[in-house]
Protein backbone atom coordinates (compact mmCIF):
# COMPACT_ATOMS: atom_id res chain seq x y z
CA UNK A 1 0.00 0.00 0.00
CA UNK A 2 1.26 3.18 -0.84
CA UNK A 3 1.96 5.78 2.35
CA UNK A 4 1.24 9.85 2.03
CA UNK A 5 3.82 11.45 4.31
CA UNK A 6 3.34 15.16 5.00
CA UNK A 7 5.96 17.39 5.77
CA UNK A 8 7.39 21.30 4.47
CA UNK A 9 7.71 20.86 1.12
CA UNK A 10 10.31 24.02 1.10
CA UNK A 11 12.96 21.80 2.73
CA UNK A 12 12.03 18.39 0.30
CA UNK A 13 9.42 17.36 2.18
CA UNK A 14 5.40 18.39 1.05
CA UNK A 15 3.81 14.46 0.52
CA UNK A 16 5.62 12.03 -0.72
CA UNK A 17 4.63 8.20 -1.91
CA UNK A 18 6.33 5.43 -0.27
CA UNK A 19 5.23 1.69 -0.25
CA UNK A 20 4.04 0.60 3.34
CA UNK A 21 1.39 -1.00 4.96
CA UNK A 22 -0.11 1.77 6.47
CA UNK A 23 -4.02 3.19 4.44
CA UNK A 24 -3.86 6.61 4.54
CA UNK A 25 -7.18 6.69 2.40
CA UNK A 26 -8.84 4.41 5.34
CA UNK A 27 -9.35 7.94 6.66
CA UNK A 28 -12.25 10.19 6.26
CA UNK A 29 -12.22 12.11 3.55
CA UNK A 30 -12.67 15.66 5.23
CA UNK A 31 -9.70 14.34 7.27
CA UNK A 32 -7.40 13.58 4.23
CA UNK A 33 -8.60 17.21 3.11
CA UNK A 34 -7.06 18.94 5.82
CA UNK A 35 -4.04 16.81 5.65
CA UNK A 36 -3.65 17.56 2.09
CA UNK A 37 -4.38 21.45 2.29
CA UNK A 38 -1.09 22.21 4.45
CA UNK A 39 1.01 21.30 1.30
CA UNK A 40 1.11 22.57 -1.79
CA UNK A 41 -0.87 22.86 -4.94
CA UNK A 42 1.36 20.75 -6.52
CA UNK A 43 1.67 18.36 -3.94
CA UNK A 44 -2.14 18.13 -3.90
CA UNK A 45 -2.22 17.18 -8.01
CA UNK A 46 1.06 14.62 -7.06
CA UNK A 47 -1.19 12.86 -4.07
CA UNK A 48 -4.26 12.28 -6.36
CA UNK A 49 -3.00 9.42 -8.13
CA UNK A 50 -2.84 7.46 -4.48
CA UNK A 51 -6.46 6.31 -5.09
CA UNK A 52 -9.44 7.49 -5.99
CA UNK A 53 -10.68 8.31 -1.61
CA UNK A 54 -7.69 10.10 -1.89
CA UNK A 55 -7.99 11.79 -5.26
CA UNK A 56 -11.48 13.18 -4.38
CA UNK A 57 -10.20 14.35 -0.92
CA UNK A 58 -7.14 16.32 -2.97
CA UNK A 59 -9.44 18.02 -5.47
CA UNK A 60 -12.11 19.02 -2.65
CA UNK A 61 -13.07 22.53 -2.25
CA UNK A 62 -11.64 22.12 1.01
CA UNK A 63 -8.41 21.26 -0.24
CA UNK A 64 -7.89 24.44 -3.17
CA UNK A 65 -10.03 27.04 -0.94
CA UNK A 66 -7.02 27.09 1.08
CA UNK A 67 -4.78 27.95 -2.06
CA UNK A 68 -6.78 30.42 -3.42
CA UNK A 69 -5.84 34.17 -2.31
CA UNK A 70 -8.43 35.92 0.04
CA UNK A 71 -9.59 38.67 -2.42
CA UNK A 72 -10.23 36.07 -5.09
CA UNK A 73 -13.90 36.47 -4.61
CA UNK A 74 -14.08 39.92 -5.05
CA UNK A 75 -12.04 39.98 -8.05
CA UNK A 76 -12.97 43.01 -10.55
CA UNK A 77 -12.62 41.86 -13.99
CA UNK A 78 -12.55 38.42 -13.99
CA UNK A 79 -11.91 36.79 -17.51
CA UNK A 80 -14.51 34.57 -19.12
CA UNK A 81 -12.15 31.90 -18.63
CA UNK A 82 -12.48 32.04 -15.27
CA UNK A 83 -14.32 28.16 -14.64
CA UNK A 84 -16.13 28.70 -11.16
CA UNK A 85 -17.82 25.20 -11.13
CA UNK A 86 -15.21 24.66 -8.28
CA UNK A 87 -12.10 25.87 -6.27
CA UNK A 88 -10.00 23.93 -8.09
CA UNK A 89 -10.77 24.79 -11.45
CA UNK A 90 -10.80 28.30 -10.68
CA UNK A 91 -7.25 28.05 -8.93
CA UNK A 92 -6.31 27.14 -12.31
CA UNK A 93 -7.74 29.15 -14.16
CA UNK A 94 -5.86 32.03 -12.28
CA UNK A 95 -3.03 30.23 -12.72
CA UNK A 96 -2.97 30.04 -16.76
CA UNK A 97 -5.16 33.48 -17.42
CA UNK A 98 -4.02 36.59 -15.69
CA UNK A 99 -7.39 38.93 -14.80
CA UNK A 100 -7.26 42.71 -14.54
CA UNK A 101 -7.74 44.53 -11.89
CA UNK A 102 -6.95 48.33 -10.26
CA UNK A 103 -9.54 49.25 -13.50
CA UNK A 104 -7.39 47.42 -16.07
CA UNK A 105 -4.26 49.20 -15.19
CA UNK A 106 -2.50 45.92 -13.66
CA UNK A 107 -2.89 41.86 -13.89
CA UNK A 108 -3.05 39.24 -11.63
CA UNK A 109 -2.31 35.55 -11.29
CA UNK A 110 -0.72 32.98 -9.65
CA UNK A 111 2.21 30.96 -9.60
CA UNK A 112 0.97 27.50 -10.79
CA UNK A 113 2.77 25.26 -8.31
CA UNK A 114 2.63 27.40 -5.30
CA UNK A 115 -0.26 29.44 -5.64
CA UNK A 116 1.65 32.56 -4.73
CA UNK A 117 0.91 35.86 -6.22
CA UNK A 118 2.31 37.27 -9.08
CA UNK A 119 1.52 40.80 -10.95
CA UNK A 120 2.17 43.28 -13.87
CA UNK A 121 2.08 46.64 -13.61
CA UNK A 122 0.77 48.11 -16.75
CA UNK A 123 2.67 51.21 -18.56
CA UNK A 124 -0.43 53.19 -17.50
CA UNK A 125 0.43 52.28 -13.41
CA UNK A 126 4.15 53.46 -13.78
CA UNK A 127 4.86 57.08 -13.60
CA UNK A 128 6.97 58.18 -17.27
CA UNK A 129 8.82 60.90 -17.26
CA UNK A 130 7.26 63.01 -20.16
CA UNK A 131 4.81 60.45 -20.93
CA UNK A 132 1.93 63.00 -21.60
CA UNK A 133 3.75 64.92 -24.17
CA UNK A 134 3.22 62.89 -27.69
CA UNK A 135 7.19 64.58 -29.12
CA UNK A 136 8.99 62.20 -26.61
CA UNK A 137 6.40 59.37 -26.01
CA UNK A 138 3.66 57.55 -28.11
CA UNK A 139 0.38 55.74 -26.15
CA UNK A 140 -0.48 53.01 -28.50
CA UNK A 141 -2.92 49.77 -28.87
CA UNK A 142 -0.83 46.32 -29.69
CA UNK A 143 -2.84 43.34 -30.04
CA UNK A 144 0.13 41.46 -27.82
CA UNK A 145 -0.41 43.56 -25.33
CA UNK A 146 -2.85 42.20 -21.65
CA UNK A 147 -3.54 45.83 -21.18
CA UNK A 148 -5.69 48.60 -23.29
CA UNK A 149 -2.92 51.01 -23.72
CA UNK A 150 1.21 50.59 -24.15
CA UNK A 151 3.94 53.05 -24.12
CA UNK A 152 5.90 53.75 -27.14
CA UNK A 153 9.24 55.78 -26.79
CA UNK A 154 9.58 58.10 -29.57
CA UNK A 155 12.71 60.19 -28.71
CA UNK A 156 13.77 61.07 -25.19
CA UNK A 157 17.69 62.20 -23.71
CA UNK A 158 16.24 61.64 -20.00
CA UNK A 159 14.77 58.09 -20.14
CA UNK A 160 13.00 57.69 -16.54
CA UNK A 161 10.23 54.80 -15.68
CA UNK A 162 9.04 54.56 -11.68
CA UNK A 163 7.02 51.96 -10.46
CA UNK A 164 5.56 50.79 -6.52
CA UNK A 165 3.30 47.94 -5.36
CA UNK A 166 1.76 47.71 -1.89
CA UNK A 167 3.73 44.99 -0.10
CA UNK A 168 0.38 43.54 1.46
CA UNK A 169 -0.76 42.60 -1.98
CA UNK A 170 2.38 40.23 -2.04
CA UNK A 171 2.46 36.73 -0.83
CA UNK A 172 4.18 36.22 2.42
CA UNK A 173 7.20 34.31 2.76
CA UNK A 174 8.76 34.40 -0.14
CA UNK A 175 11.08 35.75 -3.03
CA UNK A 176 10.42 37.79 -5.80
CA UNK A 177 12.21 38.91 -8.71
CA UNK A 178 11.23 42.21 -10.81
CA UNK A 179 11.65 41.94 -14.47
CA UNK A 180 10.72 44.72 -17.28
CA UNK A 181 8.36 43.92 -20.32
CA UNK A 182 9.02 45.42 -23.76
CA UNK A 183 9.94 45.13 -27.11
CA UNK A 184 11.21 47.01 -29.84
CA UNK A 185 9.13 49.10 -31.75
CA UNK A 186 10.67 48.33 -35.11
CA UNK A 187 13.63 46.28 -36.20
CA UNK A 188 15.94 48.07 -33.78
CA UNK A 189 15.72 50.65 -31.30
CA UNK A 190 18.28 53.87 -31.25
CA UNK A 191 20.41 55.19 -28.31
CA UNK A 192 20.33 51.82 -26.30
CA UNK A 193 23.39 49.90 -28.05
CA UNK A 194 25.63 49.10 -24.99
CA UNK A 195 24.43 51.78 -22.94
CA UNK A 196 23.86 50.66 -19.60
CA UNK A 197 20.65 51.82 -18.03
CA UNK A 198 20.37 51.94 -13.69
CA UNK A 199 17.59 50.34 -12.03
CA UNK A 200 16.81 50.32 -8.45
CA UNK A 201 14.70 48.31 -6.03
CA UNK A 202 13.90 48.18 -2.52
CA UNK A 203 10.80 48.93 0.29
CA UNK A 204 10.28 52.63 0.01
CA UNK A 205 12.29 55.14 3.32
CA UNK A 206 15.36 52.47 2.66
CA UNK A 207 17.90 52.16 1.00
CA UNK A 208 17.15 50.43 -2.49
CA UNK A 209 19.37 47.90 -4.44
CA UNK A 210 21.02 49.60 -7.34
CA UNK A 211 22.11 47.37 -10.43
CA UNK A 212 22.53 48.13 -14.44
CA UNK A 213 20.88 46.55 -17.22
CA UNK A 214 20.86 46.55 -21.49
CA UNK A 215 17.64 47.32 -23.32
CA UNK A 216 19.45 45.78 -25.98
CA UNK A 217 21.84 43.12 -26.44
CA UNK A 218 25.86 43.89 -25.83
CA UNK A 219 27.49 41.00 -27.56
CA UNK A 220 28.26 42.52 -30.47
CA UNK A 221 29.66 46.26 -31.42
CA UNK A 222 27.72 47.34 -34.63
CA UNK A 223 30.86 49.39 -35.34
CA UNK A 224 33.17 47.24 -34.90
CA UNK A 225 32.10 43.94 -35.13
CA UNK A 226 34.26 43.19 -31.29
CA UNK A 227 32.18 40.74 -29.71
CA UNK A 228 31.59 40.29 -26.17
CA UNK A 229 30.94 36.73 -24.15
CA UNK A 230 29.56 39.00 -21.21
CA UNK A 231 29.65 41.78 -19.73
CA UNK A 232 30.97 42.35 -16.04
CA UNK A 233 28.79 43.99 -13.56
CA UNK A 234 31.49 45.53 -11.66
CA UNK A 235 33.09 47.41 -15.32
CA UNK A 236 30.11 48.90 -15.85
CA UNK A 237 29.73 50.36 -12.35
CA UNK A 238 33.10 51.43 -12.57
CA UNK A 239 32.46 53.11 -15.88
CA UNK A 240 29.00 55.02 -14.37
CA UNK A 241 30.94 56.20 -11.36
CA UNK A 242 33.34 57.49 -13.77
CA UNK A 243 31.47 58.85 -16.54
CA UNK A 244 33.81 56.63 -19.02
CA UNK A 245 31.71 54.31 -21.76
CA UNK A 246 32.71 50.95 -20.50
CA UNK A 247 33.54 49.79 -24.08
CA UNK A 248 36.67 52.10 -23.60
CA UNK A 249 37.80 49.04 -21.00
CA UNK A 250 40.32 46.45 -21.44
CA UNK A 251 38.55 43.27 -23.41
CA UNK A 252 40.22 41.28 -19.84
CA UNK A 253 38.54 44.04 -17.29
CA UNK A 254 35.21 44.22 -19.25
CA UNK A 255 35.07 40.20 -19.12
CA UNK A 256 37.58 39.33 -16.21
CA UNK A 257 35.61 40.26 -13.32
CA UNK A 258 32.23 38.78 -13.43
CA UNK A 259 32.82 35.27 -11.04
CA UNK A 260 33.12 38.50 -8.27
CA UNK A 261 30.10 40.70 -9.66
CA UNK A 262 28.38 38.37 -12.06
CA UNK A 263 27.40 40.03 -15.52
CA UNK A 264 24.79 43.07 -16.30
CA UNK A 265 21.53 41.32 -17.43
CA UNK A 266 20.10 41.28 -20.84
CA UNK A 267 17.12 40.78 -22.32
CA UNK A 268 15.12 37.31 -22.66
CA UNK A 269 12.86 36.63 -25.24
CA UNK A 270 9.68 35.23 -23.67
CA UNK A 271 7.73 33.64 -25.92
CA UNK A 272 4.64 35.68 -26.09
CA UNK A 273 6.08 39.00 -28.50
CA UNK A 274 7.78 40.46 -25.61
CA UNK A 275 11.42 40.66 -23.94
CA UNK A 276 12.11 40.72 -20.82
CA UNK A 277 14.88 41.54 -18.46
CA UNK A 278 15.35 41.40 -14.51
CA UNK A 279 15.89 44.49 -12.72
CA UNK A 280 16.39 43.16 -9.14
CA UNK A 281 14.83 41.15 -6.48
CA UNK A 282 13.46 41.53 -2.96
CA UNK A 283 12.01 39.40 0.14
CA UNK A 284 8.55 39.43 1.95
CA UNK A 285 9.07 37.50 5.21
CA UNK A 286 6.61 35.73 6.88
CA UNK A 287 5.77 38.44 9.13
CA UNK A 288 4.76 40.30 6.29
CA UNK A 289 5.29 44.06 6.74
CA UNK A 290 3.63 47.06 7.62
CA UNK A 291 0.04 48.16 5.54
CA UNK A 292 1.88 51.20 4.16
CA UNK A 293 5.17 49.58 3.27
CA UNK A 294 5.46 49.62 -0.57
CA UNK A 295 8.15 48.01 -2.84
CA UNK A 296 9.17 50.68 -5.47
CA UNK A 297 11.21 50.20 -8.55
CA UNK A 298 12.66 52.42 -10.83
CA UNK A 299 15.07 52.09 -14.23
CA UNK A 300 16.54 55.58 -15.42
CA UNK A 301 19.60 56.40 -17.97
CA UNK A 302 20.15 59.98 -17.29
CA UNK A 303 23.68 60.58 -17.08
CA UNK A 304 24.85 60.00 -21.17
CA UNK A 305 22.46 62.23 -22.54
CA UNK A 306 21.97 60.95 -26.18
CA UNK A 307 18.60 60.38 -27.73
CA UNK A 308 16.77 57.21 -27.03
CA UNK A 309 13.64 55.46 -28.72
CA UNK A 310 12.46 52.71 -31.10
CA UNK A 311 11.41 50.52 -27.54
CA UNK A 312 7.90 49.82 -26.49
CA UNK A 313 6.86 49.11 -22.68
CA UNK A 314 3.91 46.42 -21.61
CA UNK A 315 5.09 47.19 -18.20
CA UNK A 316 6.97 45.58 -14.90
CA UNK A 317 6.13 42.34 -14.17
CA UNK A 318 6.41 40.97 -10.36
CA UNK A 319 6.88 37.07 -9.67
CA UNK A 320 8.18 34.61 -7.53
CA UNK A 321 11.81 33.15 -7.74
CA UNK A 322 11.43 29.35 -8.95
CA UNK A 323 11.91 26.85 -6.30
CA UNK A 324 13.85 23.66 -7.41
CA UNK A 325 11.70 20.63 -6.86
CA UNK A 326 13.09 18.02 -4.45
CA UNK A 327 12.68 14.66 -5.78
Amino acid sequence: MEQIQVGDSKCGGGISVGTTTSRFDALPEDCISMVINHTTPRDACVVASVSKTVRSAAESDLVWEKFLPPEYSSLALPPPSLDRSSKKKMYLSLADDPVLIDEGKKSFWLEKSTGKKCYMLSAMDLNITWSDSPAYWQWVTVPESKFEKVAELCNVCWFEIRGKISVRMLSKGTHYSVYLVFKRASSRSYGFDHTPIETEVGFAGKEARKTFVFLEPSDTDPRSGYGYSGVSLAAVSRAFRTRRPWMRFPREEVEGERESGGNVEEPKERGDKWSEVKLGSFYINDGGCEDGDEVEIAIMETQMGQWKSGLVFQGIEIRPVKEEVTK
